[in-house]
């Protein structure tokens, strides 16, 4: 037993859409259910379900989840290395997500280029080791391109296993690329393998260029294609000493280095598209992406394609243990950089013109190699200007008129409710930059500024510079208002 309705429109004035993401989804209907176990209906006699392969790769997903959880103990950690493998984050305790969100690592949780490149990655390099080590096959058969099509099938594997979402999509459509260029022997380090992701996914789903998963995920790409590209070819050479070796040390250097460039460059292309989808910025991310990046490529990702491995042989326990550790340490960095003053600042909603602005600006810029790339900055200027100069809405009012909410003098919005409106609440306060509501004065009350809001029994009155506005409960009040 459950209780059924429409999918609810946008909480606020051009806010996320729903309804609009339920019928991309086929999804007529949300609600809860009512009883506390299901019950299992058999078919009718004579009928058989039917074989789904979605359904089926769902339980699959589901089942590699349960053990994982049962292997491992349990707990925030446990759920996460699941999270990283099957793409299930709903066991992950709320604290914690926020925590990773906070810190600027929640990327970190959604498998995207970073999982699926150390996943292909990693086999490419054990199927090439592993043939190298038979010279017969080693010296007369391409090992390398075999090497290249095992990594592009664990990919493929990945894939499917953990939900296919838009930047699982995207990056394994440029994995793919990557490994046909080896096993053709060609190089495609460039902007075009990440123009045939994106038309790909495209073509196959239009409606995800609307979404900030794709917005994210391809913004950060070509943000980190551009800046690589433009560095000079030898800017690696100070990590090298005169006869051309180099100490673990500054190999060590070098490495963090990179790790820092790579983290101060997804985050400056994402932050419009983040500030645009969810009003909130991550002072200090490049901090908690310096320990934990590398934590994921080195430790946490090799371990989890070892529980993998060994999941067929009821063996995952002996992989699990280092993997568990290593999320743990990422938990405790996200959780202390979190703590730190004003990690997270709340930024109010952008105008869809600003962002398409900031857009146009980037795409110009990372297209173009030459100094007429600099061009792009100017219409990027004034999407930032056309964000700091958005005013938000003076009055909200809920489509139930159940929920009000007003713009104070200071800047900061006063909320009534007849009852409900929690979700609605959030969402204006994250739109508007602010992170608690001011309260709704009693009978008879003025507020501060000059009694900008006063209300009794029937209604109140609200005073923004140059306009009065009733707001009434009964229409008795209009009259006298």
């Amino acid at each position: 037993r459950a209780v059924l309705s429409p999918p609810p429109p946008p909480a606020t004035p051009g806010g996320y859409d729903f309804q609009r993401q339920a019928y991309f989804q086929g999804v007529g209907a949300v609600g809860f259910a009512v009883a506390k176990r299901p019950q299992s209906i058999d078919p009718p006699a004579g009928r058989t379900a039917g074989w789904s392969p979605v359904v089926w790769l769902d339980g699959v997903r589901t089942k590699v989840t349960h053990r994982i959880m049962e292997a491992s103990g349990g707990g925030a950690a446990s759920a996460i290395a699941a999270a990283l493998l099957t793409g299930q984050q709903g066991g992950i305790p709320d604290d914690v997500l926020q925590a990773m969100r906070d810190s600027g690592l929640a990327h970190l949780l959604a498998i995207s280029g970073q999982n699926i490149s150390i996943m292909a990655g990693f086999v490419f390099l054990l199927v090439r080791g592993l043939l190298a080590l038979i010279p017969p096959v080693a010296l007369r058969y391409p090992i390398k391109k075999w090497a290249a099509a095992a990594g592009f099938a664990s990919a493929l594997f990945y894939l499917l296993l953990s939900g296919a979402g838009v930047p699982t999509q995207r990056s394994v459509a440029m994995i793919g690329l990557v490994l046909l260029a080896v096993i053709l022997d060609r190089s495609v380090i460039s902007m075009r393998p990440l123009a045939w992701a994106a038309l790909f996914i495209l073509v196959i789903l239009p409606e995800a260029m609307m979404g900030p998963s794709f917005q994210l995920s391809f913004a950060a790409v070509a943000a980190l294609v551009a800046a690589y590209e433009a560095l000079p070819r030898g800017y690696g050479a100070w990590a090298r000493g005169p006869d051309g070796s180099a100490s673990w040390a500054l190999r060590a250097g070098r490495h963090l280095l990179a790790v820092a460039v790579t983290s101060l460059v997804a985050i400056v292309a994402t932050t419009p598209f983040a500030a645009y989808h969810f009003n909130r910025f991550s002072l200090y991310g490049l901090v908690a992406n310096m320990v934990a990046v590398p934590l994921t490529d080195l430790w946490i990702m090799p371990w989890a394609l070892a529980v993998l491995a060994l999941m067929p042989f009821g063996l995952e326990g002996w992989a699990l243990g280092p993997m568990v550790w290593g999320v743990q340490l990422m938990i405790d960095v996200a959780r202390e950089v979190a703590s730190w003053p004003s990690a997270v600042i709340a930024m109010p909603a952008m105008p869809t013109t600003a962002l398409v602005l900031i857009t146009l600006g980037g795409l110009w810029l990372f297209i173009w190699r030459r100094r007429v790339r600099l061009l792009g900055l100017a219409p990027i200027a004034v999407g930032v200007v056309f964000s700091v100069l958005a005013r938000s809405p003076d009055i909200l009012v809920s489509g139930d008129a159940r929920l009000v909410a007003l713009r104070a003098p200071s800047g900061g919005l006063a909320v009534w409710s007849a009852g409900g409106g929690k979700f609605e609440t959030e969402r204006w306060l994250l739109q508007a930059g602010e992170e608690e509501a001011l309260p709704w004065p009693a009978r008879g009350d003025a507020t501060e500024g000059g009694g900008w809001l006063t209300c009794d029994a029937l209604g109140c009155l609200y005073r923004p510079p140059g306009h009065v506005v009733a707001l009434v409960r009964q229409a008795d009040a209009l009259a006298e208002d």
